[in-house]
């Protein structure tokens, strides 16, 4: 299978020692530096994550926009848009703009979101769930309006005096193929096979929140499988596509050791916690030498699986840093992995 592999960034910024990432503009401005950076490596994907309330990345299209207008060839888009903060028919309208600038390269991951800073911090943008919902079901009714409005339904009444018609009118602009390129980001197996039967790609992290007491991989490998099983079930007429996120930390350089060989020393292994109410089983870091760092993700069943690797890179060391370990990657890693 061939693979894609890209990089995902939480876009940090904090003015600590050691952080080249100390303002939000550092952390704006650095994300589409190492965009194009990461194009002129060959890498196939810009990535980023979407938190509110915290110093982080917030809001996507301004920056998805300004990527796509300094490149040509890289995919970008976000891993995940927590949707219980979003109109979705603004947000339709900001994904199918962005997607028209970058001439269909956008790929955009939504969900319900992670844990957060805020609490309850949707409901301070104003949504609040219909009685009787979930945060889940809000987020999923929030992405049916949005999915419907950038396939070009019509989403409002039309007024005669002005359009003489009393039909629906869709959003405009629209951007053609940008309803195939949305991704529901899956958390469990049972959330794999619903993204399935809605007829989008799966997005799954470093962390599944449900544990069987497999590795983490095998886990992951069944969520994959039973999506895959579950849209040949639904009928699509289009083979989807299927991400993965991994922690990647290849030492090749004195700088690299000092960053991260104390954990290249260390016992790696998957982690079992608590989160959102339940058990999370979280997947283990890849540090240390290029080929030894090759071979784990040879045997690593998830990551076979899919056809895109994402790859968690460590933002607040600067661009010239994460372009270093994303070269390391693509030349010494990837190819083993599946790339190219």
């Amino acid at each position: 299978m061939h693979k894609k592999i890209g990089y995902l960034s939480f876009g940090h910024w904090q003015p600590i020692p050691g952080s080249q990432t100390r303002t939000a503009r550092d952390a704006l401005v650095q994300s589409i530096e190492l965009a194009v950076a990461a194009e002129e490596l060959g890498i196939d994907g810009a990535f980023y994550r979407v938190h509110h309330f915290a110093r982080q990345l917030a809001s996507p299209f301004p920056l998805l926009a300004a990527i796509a207008a300094r490149t040509s060839r890289i995919e970008m888009g976000t891993g995940v848009i927590d949707m219980r903060y979003e109109n979705p028919l603004y947000m339709a309208e900001e994904a199918a703009a962005t997607d028209l600038i970058s001439d269909g390269r956008l790929q955009l991951g939504v969900s319900r979101g992670s844990p957060e800073t805020a609490l309850n911090g949707s409901e301070a943008f104003g949504y609040v769930p219909e009685e009787g919902q979930t945060d889940a079901d809000d987020a999923r009714a929030r992405t049916e309006v949005f999915r419907a409005a950038i396939a070009g339904a019509g989403v409002a009444r039309a007024n005669p005096q002005m359009t003489g018609t009393t039909g629906a009118l869709a959003i405009q602009p629209q951007s053609p193929g940008l309803t195939d390129r949305i991704w529901w980001g899956a958390g469990t197996r049972a959330t794999g096979v619903w993204t399935a039967e809605q007829g989008m790609n799966l997005m799954s992290s470093t962390l599944l929140t449900e544990d069987t007491g497999v590795p983490f991989d095998e886990l992951q490998a069944e969520q994959i499988q039973l999506y895959r099983s579950a849209w040949a079930e639904a009928g699509w007429d289009r083979e989807p596509r299927v991400s993965v996120s991994r922690s990647i930390l290849p030492i090749v350089s004195d700088l690299d050791r000092e960053y991260f060989g104390a954990m290249a020393q260390g016992e790696r292994q998957d982690q079992v916690g608590h989160l959102d109410g339940g058990l999370a089983r979280f997947g283990k870091s890849y540090v240390g030498e290029p080929d030894a760092i090759a071979e784990e993700l040879a045997r690593d069943a998830a990551v076979q699986d899919a056809d895109t690797l994402l790859v968690t890179v460590p933002n607040q060391l600067g661009v010239g840093y994460n372009a270093h370990l994303l070269e390391t990657i693509a030349k010494h890693i990837a190819p083993a992995a599946g790339w190219r």
